[in-house]
């Protein structure tokens, strides 16, 4: 889990340092191809065509699109959002789904959840100021994203019921694939220095390890137990930010994420006493 929590911050550091040079849709493209080609090399000798077999079809290719949204949505928003900031607001998505999963998949949610849900909002609000000069729209695309991804994750655990994992991988990464695929050619800009094709390379690897790295982990340890080091991707990213673009934190941006992360925990721990 330590692994990928350090693969994903690099990665969204890669982004970050591509974007003035590169469309998003042409970076989230080079991420989903390289996705892609992981999982087919990795699941493929094993399984063959029927790894792409699904119970739930309309299901896995709304999640599908709903995950090219939310990266969509994130890189375009690392082009002027600190990494920091980005990575601590994204953090909202488990609560997200706290509340998505009561309509969606008709779950129960305990008055103490929903006040705890409230407090995570609050925590991205001290962190994104609205109505202060230091407010950045950008910041709104992130929450987008959350809302996105909260409600593919949402979508992943109702299809866990009839397909398989590796079925869930495969369509996730091909779908947003052949949608950026056929973007791609209007948003094309031919990368010279073969530092931006080491880089562009870089992203499908990263994510790719960085998501097998996560499904091992949840294989090997509870969900609850594995929260904590999702978390450190915080620092990772506060560090980078800074290393590679001198961006320090503000102390609005470490109280926010604190009160987003202590929420997140508490959230992972009650989950963990009602399963158990």
């Amino acid at each position: 889990m330590c692994l990928a929590v350090c693969l994903f911050a690099c990665m969204n550091t890669v982004v970050k340092v591509l974007s003035p040079h590169f469309s998003s849709v042409q970076i989230v493209w080079a991420r989903t191809l390289g996705h892609l080609l992981f999982v087919l090399a990795l699941f493929l000798p094993r399984h063959g065509l029927d790894i792409i077999r699904s119970q739930q079809l309309g299901s896995q290719l709304g999640r599908s699109l709903l995950q090219v949204a939310s990266t969509m949505l994130y890189f375009t928003a690392l082009r002027t959002v600190p990494l920091a900031e980005a990575t601590s607001i994204s953090f909202l998505a488990p609560m997200l789904v706290t509340l998505l999963a009561v309509p969606m998949l008709g779950e129960k949610i305990l008055p103490s959840r929903m006040v705890v849900v409230l407090v995570g909002f609050a925590g991205v609000l001290i962190i994104v100021r609205p109505g202060s000069e230091v407010f950045q729209w950008s910041s709104l695309l992130i929450l987008g994203s959350s809302a996105c991804y909260a409600t593919y994750q949402v979508l992943t655990r109702k299809v866990s019921g009839t397909d398989r994992a590796e079925t869930s991988a495969i369509y996730s990464a091909l779908l947003g694939s052949v949608i950026t695929s056929v973007a791609v050619p209007f948003f094309w800009t031919t990368p010279l220095r073969t530092a931006d094709i080491l880089m562009l390379l870089c992203l499908g690897v990263f994510g790719g390890i960085g998501h097998f790295c996560v499904a091992s982990a949840m294989r090997l340890a509870p969900a609850n137990i594995m929260a904590p080091f999702s978390y450190a991707q915080l620092v990772s990213a506060g560090l980078l930010g800074y290393l590679v673009f001198g961006d320090l934190p503000s102390i609005y941006t470490w109280i926010g994420s604190a009160i987003i992360v202590a929420s997140g925990l508490y959230l992972a721990w009650s989950e963990s006493r009602r399963v158990g």
